[in-house]
């Protein structure tokens, strides 16, 4: 195995047209936020069922801009879930309100809906799911769940891009829905994002918001009305989208079927808590993500090392967030969420990417059982 090529446990597929057509951007003149953006948001907009589409420069400026959005600021409480990107509670840290965590459900890994009502406080403004590894959140219980108690909902759905939940495609529908196009997802533009909206009045205001604060008037000035940020999108990047999102869907076939190849290839008796199948057919298979066996929690480390020497990339999505000091110092501590706090101590990501082929799963197997037999 140490002849053959390292394996990263994710690499962006960019095919030669659409570097030619980043060329053509940079020829252009045109670089910053111009008409390949909004050719970008008119073609998500129109796969997304016409809703408005408004791209930012990254994720969580698409998190951080929605809650400004609705209005969520200090004294306000948005719950979510410990088991994510340290972004989604620090974007509700930015805007000045409190971030409620509730625990992950243990076999979805995420957060558990049912924890989430008992959760509901007075000063309850909003919830941001997380669609771990790209399976999404039951989006019937949360949009009744915030409908019944007059919450926004703002989705992290930065994992899920071409996912589906009854039949409908992420974004497609609900109240406010973010993406990220960093280079790990299944749809990237290097780096970037954007919101889903309800509304063109939502849109105009958005846009003042990622951009200072700025409405441009007839007369060649300016007004701000809002506080603002700069968070818009290069045309360099939306290139990259356009060309991405001609082969997404195709793109989320092959993780797929390398998925369903893990399962196959498996070998049980190792004693890993595999991720769920997702026999319906929600996810996207943004990442395979097993458990550790707890007996090698404490020895993730050597895990990782063993399985780098073998060739292999391996990482890790998420440790819970709540144990960072930057929690701790809010109160939190281990125990408060065992279900996540168990789940971000097992987790390790293998390689799951578009150009990877079958023999790669194979090799990533077998790499594993020969790691944990050492370790053993």
């Amino acid at each position: 195995m140490k002849n053959q090529p390292f394996l990263p446990f994710t690499r962006p597929s960019i095919d030669e047209r659409t570097i030619a057509e980043v060329g053509d951007v940079l020829r252009s003149g045109w670089i910053t936020t111009g008409p390949k953006c909004a050719e970008l948001e008119a073609a998500l907009s129109e796969r997304l069922g016409g809703r408005p589409v408004r791209l930012v420069n990254s994720g969580t400026a698409s998190l951080e801009l929605g809650l400004r959005l609705c209005g969520i600021g200090p004294g306000d409480e948005v719950i979510t879930t410990p088991l994510s990107w340290v972004a989604t509670a620090n974007v509700v840290l930015a805007v000045g309100a409190t971030p409620v965590f509730v625990d992950s459900d243990p076999v979805t890994r995420n957060i558990d809906l049912n924890q989430v009502q008992r959760a509901i406080t007075p000063r309850t403004r909003a919830v941001i799911p997380v669609d771990l590894a790209g399976l999404p959140v039951d989006r019937d219980l949360l949009n009744a769940l915030a409908q019944k108690h007059g919450l926004r909902v703002i989705e992290d759905a930065a994992q899920s891009f071409g996912a589906h939940w009854g039949g409908r495609e992420i974004g497609s529908f609900g109240d406010l829905v973010s993406f990220s196009f960093h280079a790990n997802k299944n749809f990237t533009t290097s780096e970037g994002g954007c919101l889903v909206l309800n509304n063109e009045e939502e849109a105009r205001q958005f846009e003042k918001l990622r951009l200072q604060g700025v409405t441009r008037l007839s007369d060649g000035g300016m007004e701000v009305e809002a506080w603002g940020s700069k968070a818009n999108l290069t045309d360099v990047a939306a290139a990259i989208g356009l060309g991405q999102l001609r082969q997404v869907d195709d793109f989320n076939r092959r993780r797929r079927a390398l998925a369903e190849r893990y399962f196959a290839r498996w070998d049980s008796s190792l004693g890993f808590s595999l991720p769920p199948e997702d026999r319906e057919g929600h996810g996207n298979w943004h990442m395979f993500q097993p458990l550790l066996p707890a007996r090698l929690a404490p020895r993730r480390g050597e895990f990782i090392a063993g399985m780098k020497a073998q060739g292999i990339g391996v990482g890790v999505h998420y440790p819970a967030m709540h144990l960072f000091s930057l929690f701790r110092q809010r109160g939190h501590k281990a125990g408060d969420f065992p279900v996540s706090e168990d789940i971000g101590a097992r987790t390790i990501t293998l390689p799951l990417f578009p150009a990877m082929a079958d023999a790669d799963v194979d090799r990533v197997c077998d790499a594993v059982a020969t790691v944990t037999a050492a370790l053993s």
